[in-house]
């Protein structure tokens, strides 16, 4: 099959008007230039090139192959040249805000495949539990999960955030399915403190959104420890499924109440900068693409 060496061996052998010169242009040697038309020639079925003793000249077909070919090769070289220029402005530091378990998961794969893919960049990583303020951390990005778009910033919509209620098999063995939300109040739950659901769960009947009051035992302020208790026993959770999937997938947990899902979350990228530096578009397109292929 040709190749796109084989195009510019024909290319320069035209504009050249030898395979000697044409090979001078190139960098390669007589045979191969020689070999590639050849081989051009052998696929296409006709003869490209007409050789006398004295010069090359090109055949009708030859002539009109040259013509598509060159404004070819000349879009193929100049997309090159945009994506290497474009890959040569991004560089510098990158300060990015993150909440702590999220930005474990999924955040810092994307910022290790940023710098792989731009060597003249280096990243800070800013991680807290509360939300991130990008003016006092003087942020240059921040990934928000739940909050909407902000007038006052640019932002871009990354994903959504599936959330599930889940326990044990033993726990709803001992105490019974719930099958429709009212029975949670004759349940235990893990309560997160922090968040704004805290003991209301949204969850949604019919298109509508419930806010049912749950209560518990166990009220935890951190994510992976209030699924570490529900995964133990301690009762039924509210969680997203990227952070319990694992134990879904294992059989450790059971899906509670699905047919009344709460609404999922939404997580954007938020920055201040307009017009938005090339370095904060590559990482934001870079953390879509990967987000995109999780089962979140």
């Amino acid at each position: 099959m040709a190749t796109l060496e084989h195009y510019r061996a024909f290319v320069a052998t035209i504009e050249a008007g030898s395979l000697t010169a044409a090979a001078g242009r190139l960098g390669c040697s007589l045979q191969t230039v020689s070999r590639s038309l050849a081989c051009l020639e052998e696929e296409l079925g006709c003869e490209l090139i007409r050789r006398t003793t004295r010069r090359l000249r090109p055949t009708p077909a030859g002539t009109l192959f040259y013509d598509r070919l060159k404004v070819a090769l000349g879009a193929i070289d100049e997309a090159r040249s945009e994506v290497l220029r474009g890959a040569a402005e991004i560089f510098g530091l990158l300060r990015v805000g993150a909440s702590r378990h999220f930005a474990a998961r999924f955040v810092v794969p994307a910022v290790t495949a940023f710098l792989a893919a731009y060597p003249e960049t280096e990243v800070d990583l800013v991680l807290a539990d509360e939300r991130a303020d990008l003016l006092a951390e003087n942020l240059d990005v921040v990934i928000r999960i739940g909050d909407p778009l902000s007038m006052s910033l640019r932002g871009r919509p990354l994903v959504q955030l599936r959330r599930v209620l889940v326990a044990t098999p033993a726990y709803l063995n001992r105490h019974g399915r719930p099958t429709v939300p009212a029975d949670l109040a004759a349940h235990v739950c893990v309560v997160r403190t922090t968040g704004p659901e805290r003991d209301l769960w949204p969850l949604t009947c019919q298109g509508r959104s419930l806010q049912v009051p749950v209560s518990g035992r166990l009220r935890c302020n951190e994510a992976a420890a209030a699924n570490a208790a529900v995964v133990q026993g301690a009762g039924i959770g509210l969680a997203p499924l990227w952070q319990v999937r694992t134990e879904l997938d294992q059989g450790l947990l059971e899906l509670v109440l699905a047919d009344y899902e709460p609404p999922p979350l939404p997580v954007q990228a938020l920055w201040r900068e307009h017009p938005t530096p090339t370095r904060i578009r590559a990482f934001v397109d870079l953390l879509q693409q990967r987000l995109a292929g999780e089962r979140l």
